[in-house]
């Protein structure tokens, strides 16, 4: 029987990153793809002679063409650039378009059975354009959003309480940035609620925000570049849960059709994922506030969408 094969199309910090995760869980043979010539062929050349160290038994290639990732079962994408000083976001927007546009397409005729997985960014907006430039049905196109954001609320709660992150369980939906919804209601250490630990509701709220500020938090400290450990192993969680069937409830970027009262939008909810991509789209019931912040970002999310249409010709 032959292996899995996943591909990451781009091998900067993110997708060489998530290329190790990746080949380090063998979760198949890894292809990693990029227009640099001799970059990604080094990145994989490197990781392949790391493997009898750590012992991992994959594959990992490089290439500057899409010949080799023919017949992928899991497509991460991570092309894209981030914004430079004098960019505007509308010249963010419509280089990343091109950019997730054209790289979709070559997935699709390469690799037409597999899953994408989006990480380029702005998230939800490059998921959406990805879903109608691939024409795959909907559970077959998500966005790398929930797992990371959770990931490092979980990891402020930890550092908050001296507790080991292992027990911290939280949700949250919405936008990938500054107007992410972090439920502390849904959050728990060993199922029990946040609520029953001497934490004041500021210090909660102190770690909710810097959940949504984490991402410029990082580019703050590192001045030249971005995160990637962390979201590259959300993008590689995600994989797993497809490349395994194991059915898991990870937080995602997906297309909503009358879930949550929106339409025709790509935006963070609670999914299951498994063999087939989304098995299923979680509806929580949310309360006032927690309603009054999740429909404030979907309008964010619906307008940068919209703005994408009009440069990409998808209006």
């Amino acid at each position: 029987m032959a292996r899995k094969k996943i591909t990451v199309i781009g091998a900067g910090n993110v997708g060489a990153t998530a290329a190790h995760w990746a080949a380090i869980k063998e979760l198949g043979d890894v292809v990693l793809m990029d227009i640099i010539e001799g970059m990604p062929q080094g990145k994989a050349l490197d990781l392949m002679e790391a493997a009898p160290m750590d012992l991992f038994d994959v594959n990992v290639v490089g290439t500057n063409g899409y010949e080799e990732t023919k017949n992928s079962d899991v497509v991460i994408i991570t092309s894209g650039i981030a914004r430079k000083p004098g960019m505007s976001r509308e010249d963010l927007l419509k280089i990343n378009a091109g950019i997730v546009g054209s790289v979709t397409e070559n997935v699709v005729k390469n690799s037409p059975d597999c899953i994408i997985i989006i990480v380029s960014n702005p998230l939800d907006t490059m998921t959406y354009l990805a879903l109608k430039t691939s024409k795959f049905p909907r559970n077959r196109v998500i966005g790398q959003a929930g797992a990371l954001d959770c990931s490092r609320l979980q990891s402020f709660i930890g550092m908050e309480l001296n507790i080991s992150v292992k027990d911290v369980k939280v949700m949250l939906l919405g936008g990938h940035g500054d107007d992410m919804v972090p439920m502390p209601r849904f959050s728990t250490i060993n199922g029990i609620p946040l609520s029953e630990f001497n934490i004041s509701k500021e210090r909660i709220d102190a770690m909710v925000d810097r959940t949504k500020k984490a991402g410029g938090e990082i580019v703050a400290l590192l001045k030249t570049g971005s995160a990637f450990y962390s979201p590259s192993l959300g993008a590689v969680i995600m994989a797993e849960a497809i490349m395994k069937d194991q059915k898991r409830l990870i937080p995602s970027c997906v297309y909503l059709d009358g879930e949550y009262g929106l339409k025709d939008i790509c935006f963070g909810v609670p999914i299951i994922i498994g063999a087939n991509g989304i098995e299923k789209i979680i509806e929580l019931k949310l309360n006032a506030e927690e309603k009054a912040a999740f429909d404030k970002s979907a309008a964010s999310v619906a307008a940068t969408i919209s703005e994408m249409k009009k440069i990409h010709g998808l209006a």
